[in-house]
């Protein structure tokens, strides 16, 4: 398949492009500052632009997502606006723009987080976007068929434990390979409107 991968080179872009790229697939890198292709997709007219470029494939995946941490009472109402747009608008737009770039089976895959089931002190800006986009996905899906979506959604990586760690007392975490493979079901997969949380 012909993939197009959003946030690439970023850590778990990385283990998602090892892991597509082991079982066969093209895939398209895409970031604001690396990869085949570099466009933003916070911007609506970049995403316009990267489609056009990339031409026709058979699945998006994104690994990209911004969204600032801070207690509630020192959250603006853009630093919200900042989240909605950074991880929940860019991704909504990558599906809504890219319908009619994709296969007629094709899918699209979007980064959540276990902050919209497991809300953390400085966390309401992701609980939020990781929220909105989950209900999203569900929503979608039944539109968009038989082209299909699905979230991924996990916890602390393992491999970042030293620099998050202290932020997800008591949770566990999940290692980079496993969230990659989680993407490879959804790309490879048949299912729609899931959340997978590896």
């Amino acid at each position: 398949m012909k993939i197009l991968l959003i946030g690439a080179t970023g850590t778990l872009g990385t283990a998602v492009h090892k892991a597509l790229g082991d079982r066969g697939h093209e895939v398209l890198t895409v970031g604001r500052g690396g990869g085949d292709l570099r466009y933003d997709i916070t911007d609506p007219v970049q995403i316009t632009e990267l489609y056009d470029r990339a031409g026709r494939v058979d699945a998006v995946a994104s690994a990209a997502g911004d969204v600032p941490y801070k207690p509630v009472t020192e959250m603006t109402p853009e630093d919200y606006l900042a989240a909605f747009r950074g991880k929940v608008l860019s991704q909504i737009d990558l599906v809504r723009q890219g319908v009619p770039h994709i296969a007629e089976r094709g899918s699209f895959t979007v980064i959540t987080g276990i902050l919209a089931r497991e809300p953390i002190p400085t966390g309401s800006a992701a609980s939020m976007a990781n929220g909105a986009l989950e209900a999203f996905v569900r929503a979608a899906a039944i539109e968009i068929a038989p082209q299909r979506i699905n979230a991924i959604s996990p916890t602390v990586f393992t491999e970042s434990l030293a620099d998050y760690g202290d932020y997800f007392p008591g949770m566990a975490s999940v290692d980079l390979a496993d969230v990659a493979q989680a993407y490879v079901r959804s790309v490879e997969g048949a299912q729609t409107g899931q959340i997978y949380a590896p």
